[in-house]
């Protein structure tokens, strides 16, 4: 029996009927690897890209990094991806589910330099044959040519992608293993090149020079998106300015002719260029407009008003610097202020001072010039202190410091030439635009849209796209040069988009030879790399080759879901959205699913950085793959959970369950029973209830609540063997005839193979394995329940009916056990006593519920609410032998 008409038998019986090869002894034991192997010959999860786009579901999977190992975060939320997956297969959509490999960027440059113990230095030259060194030291790192570090970048790639490909096949992916690709791959260096030039060419991408965010240690500019505070210890310094009019000091101060600010960066003092207050702020108002001098180098700074100056902070006056902070850069590009920066890229004073030090002022200045930040102030504090210009000793404070989410010492601020792409941080027109395109996104759940909105209305700048690294996308741009031998970064020589993909650093422009590289009239290629958000967040583009095949873009795109963690939101979800607003006018894709951080078990979110990951292999070979996916779907849409091996291990239990109910209620019968001797009251109110879960399932789905759609499978399914399957047991076996026996045969097929239709998204190693006993094909390209199909077997069902089934019978095995007697010890009577409707359900079903229970007499009458008396059941056992 099937009612599954996707499918046909394999073998079939003399008359016709499927033959079943049920195994004796199932088990979980290499079900990944046998279905793994099979799946891929077979082609169960190619995509079949002749379908029209309206029948293709479309997932844009979202690339891990391969600079390093896969952890249990990845296989969770990974896993509540493949499930979504699996169900529209099932729902008939045709499913585009590629995998991508996030390779390029600085956690691979970091992984290389460990590994093989080197470093980049473009000054060396390239060696042919280079051979990394035997015994690699990450503390003594060989400087290596940018060609060989890039080689051995890709090389160490391509080793991870294998493992990592490995771990996911053995979690049970269903992504097409034919389709995959790599951020730094041929594809996406020709997209993210095309896209970046027709930015450029519509205004949307622009070259500009002034503060940026820089990461000392990576020697990198760093965008909005990628930092994180830190707190970290710290201390105020008080410092006397100079009033230059000889007025009184204005309000609070020390001095008797100075103005105090508090500051913890008086190592910035040579940066000063203006001190500020707040407008409203009566104590410094006669100041406004006036000029100060500062400690220890004279140089003459405005006071000036400006409403983020905080009057309670510190002296409620401080000094602007250029640039101790991203409110300095705000003040400073709003009030027309000079630039005096001081730090270099190596995060040390830079030797020559800004011109307004002059004299003694400049004798002071080359005291700190080569020094770090740190050691800088730590001798600025000291010459203050011998001037009488520190007010007072420091005072200890912790505060938030802002890093790079990947570096290890605080960000510095300084003057670099980069490339942005306009995101809205500074265009309230684009910025509505943006919030309109995340207005129109469905996010799963819901709440997660805010973490959107709230990101985009509180940009202060656009996206700063550039990263001085090698192991990246090259900016297709070359500049020319000047007859002063320095390029021209206003007269830039763009490719011809059909020769893309192209490395500026090797490849000549058009129009020029190879000679005239970095001589004057010639030209030179831009130096920098694309940060690895601004070639994944064309990751849409990539997996549906925009910039190749257009007959697949027209089939995939816009894509139907984006599944991503919540903390990613800012980075890869909204700068996708921007890309696909400038490049398609459209979203990229209509659905977002968030899911959830891994928490550890204390409470504390699992990364790398953090020490505390778990990585999947073990657990898999420990529980097997369909427990560690059991305990990952369990995991509500964008809910932080907590690991749990537990889970894993009921999981595991499950799946095992399941091979064991499947092979019992399939030896059960030999599957000639049709659905149409399905009579049986019982049996047609687990079909009436199957039918409810179905649709319950259905909904969760279609609302990517696979969780619920898990957890009402699952209580179907415990109740199902815990309780169907014992009360019809015997009647299956031809306890009460042949018409009985094929009655409840054939309901145990319709369950069966809806339960593991149902399962398969969550279990789909045990569910596999199930349908080849007794079916032709994959439960993976069959087709999703049908709930009024089943409904309709149900006819006239009531699910209240098993209910009541199940609760006898449950009084019966409770009164047996608290006898401390076996559940197969004979019951001389049961006595019970309900409501008519309850009695005139299980007079329906007495035959069944007598059987299980092994009951001599069953007793049914029903009780008038109104006399007092509730609901009762009595139960008399035989006596013990």
């Amino acid at each position: 029996m099937s009612i599954d008409t996707s499918t046909t038998p394999s073998a079939t019986t003399e008359g016709g009927t499927p033959a079943r090869s049920v195994p004796d002894k199932p088990g979980l034991e290499g079900l990944e690897e046998r279905w793994d192997e099979r799946w891929e010959s077979a082609g169960t999860y190619r995509f079949n890209r002749s379908r029209s786009r309206a029948e293709i579901y479309s997932i844009d999977t979202p690339p891990p990094t391969v600079s390093g190992s896969l952890h249990v975060g990845h296989v969770f939320s990974y896993t509540h991806t493949d499930t979504v997956a699996r169900y529209m297969r099932m729902r008939g959509r045709e499913v585009f589910y590629p995998m991508g490999w996030d390779d390029n960027g600085l956690p691979t440059e970091r992984r290389v330099q460990n590994y093989y113990g080197v470093r980049c230095d473009p000054s060396v030259p390239f060696e042919d044959d280079f051979t990394p060194p035997d015994k690699p030291d990450p503390k003594r790192q060989v400087g290596i040519s940018r060609r060989n570090f890039i080689d051995l970048c890709g090389e160490l790639c391509a080793m991870d992608e294998k493992a990592f490909e490995t771990v996911w096949r053995r979690l049970g992916l269903s992504v097409d293993w034919s389709m995959t690709y790599a951020t730094i791959d041929e594809r996406s260096r020709k997209t993210s090149q095309l896209a970046f030039l027709r930015n450029l060419e519509r205004g949307e991408a622009y070259l500009a020079e002034g503060p940026t965010l820089w990461d000392v240690t990576f020697r990198t500019a760093v965008a909005q998106a990628e930092l994180e505070d830190r707190e970290r210890p710290g201390a105020y310094h008080k410092l006397a300015f100079h009033r230059t009019d000889g007025g009184s000091d204005g309000g609070g101060s020390d001095g008797d002719a100075d103005v105090v600010i508090d500051t913890t960066r008086p190592e910035l003092l040579p940066a000063c260029v203006a001190l500020v207050c707040h407008p409203d702020d009566g104590r410094y108002a006669e100041l406004v407009g006036s000029t100060v001098k500062t400690p220890l180098f004279g140089v003459e700074v405005p006071v000036v008003a400006h409403h983020l100056a905080d009057p309670e902070k510190g002296t409620g006056i401080a000094m602007i610097c250029t640039f101790g902070d991203t409110t300095d850069v705000i003040w400073w590009r709003e009030l027309g202020l000079p630039v005096r920066a001081i730090l270099g890229r190596d995060g040390r004073v830079v030797a020559d001072p800004p011109a307004a030090i002059e004299g003694e002022g400049a004798q002071r200045y080359a005291e700190l010039a080569g020094k770090t930040v740190f050691s800088a102030q730590q001798r600025i504090v000291e010459m203050l202190t011998e001037s009488g210009e520190l007010i007072g000793e420091p005072r200890p404070i912790s505060h938030p410091v802002k890093f790079y989410e990947k570096g290890e010492r605080p960000l510095e601020i300084v003057t670099s030439r980069q490339w942005y792409i306009r995101n809205g941080g500074r265009d309230a027109e684009l910025q509505q635009a943006l919030l309109d395109r995340g207005e129109a996104l469905v996010w799963h759940p819901p709440y997660m849209k805010a973490r959107y909105e709230n990101w985009v209305g509180g940009l202060s700048g656009d996206w700063l796209i550039s990263r001085q690294r090698f192991f990246g996308v090259a900016f297709p741009v070359w500049y020319e040069v000047g007859a002063d031998g320095e390029p021209d970064h206003d007269k830039l020589i763009l490719p011809d988009p059909d020769t893309l993909p192209i490395d500026p650093q090797s490849d000549v422009p058009p129009g020029y030879e190879a000679s005239q590289r970095g001589q004057p009239g010639g030209f030179v290629g831009d130096p920098d790399v694309m940060d690895t958000w601004a070639t994944s967040s064309l990751s849409p583009q990539v997996a549906c080759r925009w910039a190749d095949d257009p007959d697949l873009f027209e089939r995939t795109f816009p894509m139907d879901l984006r599944p991503q963690a919540h903390d990613i939101i800012r980075t890869w979800l909204f700068s996708t959205v921007v890309r696909a607003h400038y490049e398609h006018d459209s979203l990229p894709w209509a659905n977002a699913a968030l899911s959830g951080w891994i928490l550890d078990p204390d409470r504390k979110k699992m990364s790398k950085s953090k020490g505390n990951v778990v990585t999947p292999i073990a657990l898999l070979e420990q529980y097997g793959s369909d427990a560690v996916r059991y305990w990952a779907a369990s995991g509500r849409p964008g809910t932080d959970t907590a690991f749990d091996e537990g889970q894993m291990k009921i999981g595991r239990r499950l799946a095992i369950k399941l091979l064991n109910a499947s092979k019992f209620a399939l030896t059960l019968g030999d599957g000639t029973a049709g659905t149409d001797t399905i009579t049986e009251p019982l049996d047609r109110s687990l079909l009436a209830g199957l039918a409810r879960l179905v649709d319950e399932a259905t909904t969760a789905f279609d609302a990517y609540d696979y969780a619920r759609a898990l957890e009402r499978t699952e209580t179907f399914f415990w109740s199902f063997t815990d309780n169907y399957v014992e009360l019809v047991k015997g009647r299956a076996y031809g306890a009460h005839g042949d018409a009985a026996a094929a009655s409840a045969q054939a309901t145990l097929d319709v369950a069966i193979e809806t339960l593991l239709k149902l399962f398969a998204p969550f279990l789909p190693f045990a569910t596999e394995e199930v349908w080849s006993w007794w079916k032709e094909g994959s439960v993976h390209r069959s087709t999703w329940p049908d709930a009024e199909a089943i409904d309709r077997l149900a006819g006239d069902g009531d699910p209240a009916v098993y209910q009541v089934a199940v609760e006898i019978t449950g009084e019966i095995r409770k009164a047996k056990t608290e006898a401390k007697r076996s559940l197969r010890t004979e019951v001389t009577s049961v006595v019970v006593t309900d409501t008519a409707e309850r009695v005139e359900a299980l007079t329906a079903v007495s035959a069944d519920v007598a059987e299980a229970g092994r009951v001599a007499d069953l007793q049914i009458s029903s009780v008038d609410g109104s006399s007092g008396e509730g609901p009762s059941v009595r139960v008399t056992l035989s006596p013990e032998s």
